[in-house]
This record gives structure tokens, C-alpha cells and sequence, in this order.
């Protein structure tokens, strides 16, 4: 029966209406892996030898620090790792044991990607430290108690899928964390690497997380196999319905209703929801430049005032129009005005990163050059980013499931050639002439030259949405046709 079901998957995986359309995409994605399994490979040979020659030793180096390694990955599953599924209704109509059926659900979590791409940095870190002399019985049990608590992770993933915000949760509890060991306030390595160092030195202590592994899979194979029912696991949730008017927005007319749509939009769903709560996360983007020079350089810094004042406008503006696109069909049936439908986007994303820039003022800690820096990125944000991220938004044909809370930057991560060019002004311009002006003049001249390329952007506005209109009705019939396609 397995053998079935692999080989419907292969069938469904060639037969999907989307495969022609997203084959660039996947082609562009494999590109991707690829070279984060490059990147854990050259971790894995070179991590041993760099700490080495540091006077470090490499297994207890890494056991202190592996509790980070092990919570960001189930916080970089949180945000991106699809749950493989089934289409279980037809299933549910024939002699197939639900375990059978449960058992292979759960079988596809174990081969995806996020599991398997740790071995290109654990494997050949094992295999380093046996031909270096450390005992090799120790190495095999120490991999097999580190996998699986990555396997732990991979589970809990699956039971935490329809739990909202918790990206941002274990991330903001991972920051502060590892913002008070920084300022040597609580070193939780203190208390976490002799964890570590005991699967290591010891016979028996890898055994703990493998009997946890065991244990959190049948749990969550009975949680499965008990709501395999279509009145059950398979049913729609059912919320009250709330009202709100928000009737001031009357006053600015046909934009004032589109606003209202999209703020409803936005406090009634799970995606948007999730969207917000990870731009929130980009505010404190900025603690990873300010705080330190040492790695990044000043020239950086503009970089970073972008993403904490820009975070909604990168994470809510990129899939415009693809909020909309449940309903795109009939709203383009309607006589609904391009540039109006397009300005309220543009005010909901100008408010964001103005309410944005004010939140971030904590940054005057940093000083008052640094909180500038925060302003200067606003304006470009503003008056040049703002108008991009629509224009981007035309070639992203992506729909979305705003029922669905996973995949904050897209269900099918919609880069294309087209985006990727637009993306290259949004930051690799501030960028540069910042560089230029801190290598030929002064920051407070390549702040202002970066604070001018928004004044003047702004300036353009109905020139750029004169332009962006136009790309958008060109564009029309070929994003009503991408939004039909189901994957």
C-alpha cells in the first residue's frame, strides 16, 4: 500500500496544474538547497579545524552552542517548513487502514528537506572527529542523540502547524535570550551544554532524546489516526462573526472603502495575521548592525534602517495584489479604478512604516545618528521602496490561503526574474551611495544623498503610478489565469 501511495504522489506531483508554470520556480529553489548543502558541508569539514585553531575545543564548543542551533531550527521550520498532506477523502472510502495511511503522512515529514540537510553538517563533523582520534562510539551515539532532537523538532512542527504567532514567539524568546548571555546578564549555556556534553561522554544519555523521538512520534501518530474522520479532524472551524464599520474611512471615498477591506483583511485572517507579526520581527533587525560594527562595517547601517522601518512594506507589499486574489476574478469584473485600488495599498504601507518608525525609536539608545539612520530608511522606504514593491507585486502571481498561517513570505516562495531585478534598487541603491559617500565624503552626506533619492521618489508619484497602472492591466490576464491554477 505504501508503494500505492507513492506512487500517486509521484503521479499528483507531474499531473499538478501548477508544475509548468512553477518548474523555473523549482528549478530556482533546488539552486537554493544546493547551496545551503554546500554551506553545512564546508561547516561541517572546516568547523572542527577553525576552533581548533582558535585553542578551542571543537565538541564542547559545539555542545555549548548547539542549543541555539536546535532552537533556530525549529524556529526556521515554524516560518517555512510545509507540512506534507494528503488528500485523504477519497482514502477514507476504501479497505486502507487509517494507520497505514497516518504512518505514511508522517513518513514524507522525515524525508523533507529540513531534516535531511542537517546531515551535510553533523555527518561530516562526526566523521572529522573520529579521524582525529576522539572515540568513535562516543561520535556515532552523540549523532544519533543530536538527529534526533531534530527529528523532535520535525513533530512538533506538525503539531504546532495550526497554533498562529508562534514563529514570533520562539523567536522573540531565542533574541532575548541570546541578548542576555551577549550582555552576560544569563548564560543558559551554562546550564544547557553539560546536557550535551553527557550525550557525548556517555553510553546512555543519547538515549534520552531517542526515547523522546519515539515517544513524540506515536503521540503524534495518535493525535492523526484519532481525527482521521471527515466530521472530526477533516471539519470546518467555525468562528463568530464580528462586524466593524470603520465608517471614518468613508470620508476619503473609494480608497477609504479599499482600506477598510484590507484592514479587515488583515485582523481576520491567519496569514495576515502571521505577516504582521513577522514584520514586527523586523524592528529588531537593526540590533544585529548597531550594536557592532565589527563584522558588517558602518556602510551597513543603512541596510538596516530599511528593514526596521520598512518590515510591513516588504512583508505585506510584495503579494499585492495576491491578498486579494480569492476574489480577484470578480473584482476585476467590477469598474473598479487601477490607481485607486493601487493607493490604498500605497497609504496602508506609508502609515505601517511611519507608525513603524516611531515604535523604533528605542534605537535612540544607540544614539541619535543611529535612530536617523532608522528616519532616513523611512523616507527612501516611502518615497521609492513603496512604489517597487507594487511594481513587483504585478509579476508575483502567487495566491494566497489567508486561512492558512504557514509561509509568511509566500506558499511557493514567488521569485522570479522580474522581482529579483526590482528587489536590486530597493536596497542595493541606498546601499551604494551610502558606500560611496563614506569612502569620498562623510555619513551625513550619504544620508542625505539617501533621504533625496526618496524626496525625489515621492515627488514622482503619479508619474510611478502612472507606470505601474500600466503594468498592471498588461499583467491582468495572465494573474486571473496564475490564481485559477491550484498546486
Amino acid at each position: 500500500m505504501i508503494q500505492k501511495f507513492l506512487y500517486l504522489e509521484w503521479k499528483a506531483f507531474f499531473r499538478s496544474a501548477s508544475f509548468a508554470t512553477n518548474l523555473a520556480l523549482k528549478i530556482l529553489i533546488g539552486f537554493l538547497a544546493a547551496y545551503f548543502i554546500l554551506l553545512f558541508l564546508a561547516m561541517g569539514i572546516g568547523v572542527f579545524y577553525i576552533l581548533k585553531k582558535m585553542n578551542m575545543d571543537p565538541i564542547t564548543t559545539v555542545n555549548k552552542f548547539m542549543i541555539y542551533y536546535v532552537v533556530m531550527d525549529l524556529v526556521v521550520r515554524i516560518l517555512v517548513q510545509k507540512i506534507p498532506v494528503m488528500n485523504i477523502r477519497p482514502m477514507l472510502i476504501f479497505p486502507i487502514k487509517k494507520s497505514t495511511i497516518v504512518h505514511f503522512s508522517l513518513g514524507k515529514t522525515i524525508l523533507s528537506f529540513f531534516n535531511l540537510v542537517h546531515a551535510f553538517f553533523l555527518l561530516p563533523f562526526s566523521i572529522v572527529l573520529m579521524i582525529e582520534g576522539y572515540d568513535v562510539v562516543h561520535v556515532l551515539l552523540w549523532y544519533a542523540g543530536i538527529y534526533s532532537l531534530l527529528y523532535i523538532n520535525n513533530f512538533i512542527n506538525i503539531i504546532l502547524s495550526n497554533k498562529d504567532n508562534l514563529f514570533g514567539i520562539f523567536l522573540a524568546i531565542t533574541a532575548v535570550i541570546a541578548g542576555l548571555q551577549y550582555y552576560e546578564f544569563f548564560n543558559i549555556t551554562d546550564y544547557t551544554a553539560p546536557l550535551f556534553d553527557a550525550i557525548f561522554n556517555t553510553y546512555w544519555a543519547f538515549a534520552i532524546p531517542v526515547i523522546a523521538l519515539i515517544v513524540l512520534y506515536y503521540f503524534t501518530f495518535i493525535y492523526f489516526k484519532n481525527n482521521l474522520y471527515l466530521d472530526a479532524g477533516l471539519s470546518t472551524k467555525h468562528d463568530v462573526a464580528k462586524t466593524e464599520n470603520l465608517t471614518w474611512l468613508n470620508q476619503f471615498g473609494t480608497i477609504g472603502t479599499f482600506l477598510k477591506n484590507d484592514i479587515k483583511l488583515i485582523k481576520r485572517n491567519k496569514r495576515s495575521k502571521t505577516t504582521v507579526g513577522l514584520s514586527v520581527m523586523f524592528l529588531f533587525y537593526g540590533l544585529l548592525f548597531f550594536s557592532t560594527t565589527a563584522f558588517y562595517g558602518p556602510v551597513m547601517h543603512i541596510f538596516a534602517g530599511i528593514f526596521v522601518s520598512g518590515g510591513f512594506l516588504i512583508t505585506f507589499g510584495q503579494f499585492v495584489p495576491s491578498w486579494d486574489s480569492a476574489y480577484y476574478q470578480l473584482m476585476m469584473t467590477q469598474n473598479i479604478p487601477y490607481k485607486e485600488y493601487l493607493s490604498s495599498k500605497w497609504w496602508l504601507m506609508v502609515i505601517a512604516t511611519i507608525l513603524t518608525t516611531i515604535v523604533a525609536s528605542f534605537y535612540l539608545y544607540f544614539g541619535w545618528e543611529t535612530y536617523l539612520v532608522i528616519i532616513v530608511g523611512a523616507i527612501y522606504n516611502i518615497g521609492v521602496n513603496s512604489h517597487l514593491v507594487l511594481l513587483g507585486g504585478a509579476y508575483t502571481k502567487t495566491p494566497i490561503d489567508l486561512s492558512s498561517g504557514k509561509g509568511a513570505f509566500g506558499d511557493k516562495k514567488a521569485f522570479n526574474i522580474k522581482t529579483m531585478l526590482i528587489s536590486v534598487p530597493q536596497f542595493g541603491l541606498p546601499v551604494l551611495l551610502y558606500w560611496l559617500s563614506l569612502k569620498y565624503a562623510n555619513p551625513n552626506i550619504g544620508l542625505a544623498l539617501v533621504a533625496g533619492a526618496g524626496v525625489i521618489g515621492f515627488a514622482l508619484k503619479n508619474k510611478a503610478f502612472s507606470l505601474i497602472e500600466r503594468v498592471y492591466k498588461s499583467e491582468k490576464y495572465a494573474t486571473i489565469a496564475a490564481y485559477k491554477q491550484k498546486a
